[in-house]
């Protein structure tokens, strides 16, 4: 299992000798930079992800705007067409 200063003894020593002294401490650098701008990424992604949970929370949590029933305006009423033969015939 990994974890045991055994193992991490071993996997240090096989990285000395693939690497070389010189190298090693690069490479150390280089997977810390890695491993800081990834935790900064995965911050700033985290965060915008709860700013838009807290501004959909917050569209949800507000009341809609109390709209009174619209009333149709009043129709004017309608002429009635002479029913006069006479008008009808003209």
């Amino acid at each position: 299992m990994l974890g045991s200063p055994v193992d991490i003894a071993i996997i240090g020593v096989v990285v000395l000798v693939v690497f070389g002294p010189k190298k090693v401490p690069e490479l150390g650098k280089a997977l810390g930079q890695g491993i800081g701008n990834f935790k900064r990424a995965l911050s700033d992604v985290s965060d915008d992800v709860k700013a838009g949970i807290n501004e959909s929370e917050k569209k949800d949590i507000t009341p809609a705007p109390t709209a009174q029933a619209a009333t149709p305006a009043a129709a004017p009423p309608q002429t009635q067409a002479p029913t006069d033969e006479k008008a009808v015939s003209s």
